[in-house]
């Protein structure tokens, strides 16, 4: 395709000030020259069809020669018959060949004052409907209808193969008080390749821009997107989506998040990678076998660059096609809620890529972002920051947001970098910032923004979560925005993953030292509705697999590991966890290559998989373990002072009353005869003990029945008397 614009054609002498726009391509209202026009002798119509040798003009009697009025390609044609609405047949100027299509300038713009006016409020949530490229029928004859918000253009054009890539073709006209650019071009069918071609009003600068609201791009490295099919999904979820809509209780729901990255969970043996529906067909089984509730995608949405993860989006209503067709996305979507998994999606409102291609200075000025880069450019990513406070940009960000839980029935939307949306100092120094209209430093639009988002996305999708990673200790984030919260539906922890990772990288000889960073979550736990994170964050850029953060040698990493998977299922909170952590994932985690499925064939990490598939159904079936996550009265300490054996013991509690005990041993030293106080008399049954054999450990534990011992101990009414098994955690329940 032609990456370049066409540059402008000069005209010959003329007295007409229209038509010398029109070969400059400077023409801001081609209908004003183009298409039907009455005249004397009846309708007068003027094409330009700078490719065609010969234009005839469709009447009642049958088609007529257009008179061919200037060389650079302006035919004419006058007189009283005119079909309506009409074609034209046109003569390649190479081949010979003859065509016949209807005139785009016969029909008249679509899109309704009320649409434009919500979206210049900022509160048109379905821009995606009205923006970008669409198949409709305008007086009854199918095409594409174009549209694009381009305020500061002098002209803006539809390019693609189309019409060889030639602006002057196609130029688009003006909803004069909104900046909205439309077009409908007749017959044209799906899958064509098409770009924006725009003129800057100020400075005639010429840009070839790719659809900003665009819902299939062709393969990377090239950018153009595709104008699109709209053909209707079979979608076979109805059951999934009315329950998540009229009986899922999230508050009280186990959450258990499988976090991966499409390209590289596994690929073909040449290297290509799976297709969405081959996803589909084998990763589905294996989550639904290992026991995951969600599975939550590295963004999936467009991007240029595969070592960016999806991270610098640049398609934002659209599925990248590295993996498939939009409609294959849907499959895997409609596949895993068939298999009762829940699809969230990691979505970047926070910043977008400086390609030129793209939203960055779209029609020459700074649309999307802030002109000055003390707001609207970041400095550790490189890209620009959306400027919120621009109501289309809202329009934008809010619509694309609904467009993915609308047309692929998602569960939810992970927002990435909250914590550089909210703080306009964020990783700035003095003087490389503007504070707000008060003096501070609080984004006041995005704050505003997030709110919006998080009360569209709750109000018109009951069911539907919002998770925000966000890394400070900003209130109430998961508060609804009505209590003045930013209305997230829960937030990542990222205070009990930094904490919790510190402490199991020290050596188990000094961890009595550092016992506080197991217990201090506990004075927070309950300010937000928590997500407890092992996320691809933490085996990147240099900071080893969660294998290789653990001390000591090869066994004791392997315990370690076990020890940390059953602390953070027992801790309260949802759970998230990243691809190959499953199974102990020995290198860190890169992009280029699929994970280490070779490694199943040693016992070890075969053991840590049937760990990690064990606590995933146990946690999905105890209600203890996750019916009050977010409330305090769902955990109590039994002993969090036992520092100098590093060994913590609570217990978790379901709604019923009904409660499991755990314990854990975070030194290689098992502690034989220890009393861990229990709330209730009685017999005490080990449920789990990641020191099994089964899961690779030395199966120090605890057989059969315990029996409690008739002895208050730490606070509790009774207590039994157990073997804690080294760099392990045991779950105790009630014997019935």
């Amino acid at each position: 395709m032609q990456t370049e614009s066409t540059l402008p054609m000069q005209s010959a002498e003329t007295g007409d000030p229209l038509q010398t726009l029109l070969l400059t391509a400077c023409l801001h209202n081609p209908c004003a020259y183009l298409g039907m026009h009455h005249s004397p002798h009846g309708k007068l119509v003027r094409v330009f069809q700078p490719h065609k040798s010969r234009v005839w003009v469709q009447t009642s009697l049958g088609f007529e020669l257009m008179q061919c009025v200037h060389p650079a390609g302006i035919f004419e044609w006058e007189g009283e018959h005119l079909a309506r609405p009409y074609l034209l047949r046109l003569e390649d100027a190479e081949t010979r060949t003859i065509d016949e299509c209807h005139d785009p300038y016969a029909f008249p713009m679509q899109i309704s004052g009320h649409d434009l006016y919500l979206f210049n409020e900022g509160r048109l949530y379905q821009a995606y409907r009205m923006l970008g490229a669409h198949r409709v029928k305008n007086h009854g004859v199918t095409g594409i209808r174009f549209a694009v918000w381009a305020p500061n253009a002098e002209r803006v054009s539809v390019v693609g193969d189309f019409c060889r890539w030639d602006g002057r073709v196609y130029p688009m006209s003006i909803h004069p008080d909104s900046g909205v650019w439309e077009l409908f071009i007749p017959d044209l069918p799906a899958g064509m390749l098409y770009k924006y071609e725009i003129r800057n009003r100020t400075s005639g600068a010429i840009m070839l821009k790719t659809d900003p609201y665009a819902s299939w791009h062709e393969l990377r490295p090239n950018n153009a997107a595709y104008t699109p099919n709209e053909g209707r999904f079979d979608w076979q979820d109805d059951d999934w989506m009315t329950r998540r809509r009229e009986a899922w209780d999230w508050l009280h729901a186990p959450m258990n998040i499988y976090e991966m990255h499409a390209g590289s969970w596994q690929r073909h043996p040449d290297g290509s990678f799976l297709s969405y529906r081959e996803l589909a067909d084998q990763l589905i089984p294996y989550l639904s076998d290992m026991g995951y509730s969600h599975v939550e995608l590295l963004p999936i949405s467009e991007h240029p660059l595969d070592e960016s993860w999806g991270y610098q989006t640049t398609g934002y209503f659209a599925v990248t096609s590295r993996f498939g067709r939009p409609e294959d996305f849907m499959y895997f979507v409609d596949a895993c809620h068939r298999m009762g998994i829940g699809v969230i999606l990691d979505w970047v409102p926070a910043h977008f890529p400086r390609d030129s291609f793209s939203l960055a200075r779209f029609d020459g000025t700074a649309l999307y972002e802030h002109e000055d880069p003390r707001l609207g450019y970041h400095h550790d990513w490189g890209t620009y920051i959306f400027n919120y406070g621009r109501n289309e940009v809202k329009s934008f960000l809010l619509s694309s947001a609904h467009y993915w839980l609308t047309m692929f029935h998602l569960d939810g939307l992970r927002v990435d970098a909250v914590a550089s949306m909210l703080y306009l100092d964020y990783s700035r120094q003095e003087g490389e910032w503007l504070p707000n209209r008060f003096g501070g430093r609080e984004n006041l639009e995005a704050i505003e923004f997030l709110r919006e988002l998080n009360t569209m996305v709750h109000g018109e999708f009951p069911g539907a979560l919002t998770l925000a990673e966000e890394s400070t200790s900003w209130p109430a984030v998961s508060r609804p925005a009505y209590l003045g919260g930013l209305g997230f539906s829960m937030k990542w922890n990222m205070g009990w993953m930094n904490d919790t990772l510190s402490y199991m990288q020290h050596d188990p000889v000094h961890r009595h030292y550092h016992h506080n960073e197991l217990t201090f979550n506990q004075l927070y736990t309950y300010t937000e509705n928590f997500v407890l994170p092992l996320s691809h964050d933490e085996v990147v850029h240099g900071k080893r697999s969660l294998l290789d953060k653990m001390p000591g040698d090869a066994w004791q990493k392997f315990a370690n590991l076990r020890l940390l998977f059953a602390y953070q299922m027992t801790c309260p909170g949802k759970k998230i966890n990243f691809m190959g952590n499953e199974f102990a994932q020995g290198r860190e985690w890169g992009v280029g290559q699929p994970l280490d499925w070779y490694l199943l064939e040693r016992a070890q990490h075969r053991g840590m998989q049937m760990l990690s598939r064990d606590l995933n159904h146990l946690y999905l079936t105890m209600p203890a373990l996750h019916e009050l996550d977010f409330f305090p009265e769902g955990f109590s300490w039994i002993d969090c002072h036992d520092a100098e054996q590093s060994v913590i013991s609570y217990l978790r509690r379901a709604r019923d009353g009904s409660f499991v005990l755990i314990a854990l041993n975070f030194t290689p030293l098992p502690r034989m005869d220890y009393r861990v106080g229990v709330p209730e008399a009685g017999r005490y049954r080990e449920l789990f003990n990641s020191d099994s054999t089964y899961y690779g450990g030395s199966n120090v534990g605890n057989g059969g029945n315990i029996e409690t011992t008739g002895k208050p101990w730490s606070g509790q009414n009774d207590s039994i008397v157990v073997t804690l098994p080294p760099l392990a955690g045991i779950i105790l329940s009630r014997a019935n």
